[in-house]
């Protein structure tokens, strides 16, 4: 027996589903039982909030060879603040270094994280450029969370961002 917190569930869940959509062959294949057993431990309401977050997390490609390159994986604390952030629909003030060594200060709202393994990207939306923004997250050198909430913007919106997510990058 074992008991889990909600948040350790659906830790654990999402992280299946991205195993999942990667589709490796290997040792996966007592995946969809696993997952099975821990949704039936939720209630409804629960389980619908678990589906809705699973669909903000997309899997893309494997990351280019160049952008692997400069990859240096983020802290723990920024981490867990910034995945609090996500799980809980909060804003968030994040101290951001772009690719040139660029620091700035922004407020944003993670809407979707994509893998381009190993790369996470988060696609929000950015209070500074009133626009669709998309922030590597080994690039965050702090994360702050705001008491705000913030509701989850069309999919639409970030369409081009999923496209090229590079393009959108800050």
């Amino acid at each position: 027996r074992m008991a889990l917190s909600y948040r350790e569930a659906v830790d654990l869940l999402v992280s299946l589903a991205v195993v999942e959509q990667m589709n490796s062959p290997i040792l996966m294949a007592n995946l969809a039982p696993v997952r099975r057993k821990i949704m039936a431990s939720f209630s409804p309401t629960d389980r619908h909030r678990v589906q809705k977050l699973k669909s903000r997390i997309l899997i893309g490609r494997m990351a280019s060879v160049d952008v692997q390159g400069n990859y240096t994986p983020p802290q723990s604390g920024i981490v867990e603040r910034f995945h609090e952030a996500f799980l809980l629909m909060k804003v968030a003030e994040i101290d951001y270094r772009d690719d040139k060594g660029v620091r700035t200060r922004r407020r944003i709202e993670p809407h979707f994280l994509l893998l381009n393994y190993p790369i996470w990207y988060a696609l929000c939306w950015d209070h500074l450029r009133q626009d669709i923004r998309t922030f590597r997250c080994d690039r965050m050198r702090s994360v702050a969370l705001v008491e705000e909430t913030f509701r989850m913007r069309p999919y639409a919106d970030f369409k081009a961002a999923l496209a090229d997510p590079a393009a959108g990058e800050v």
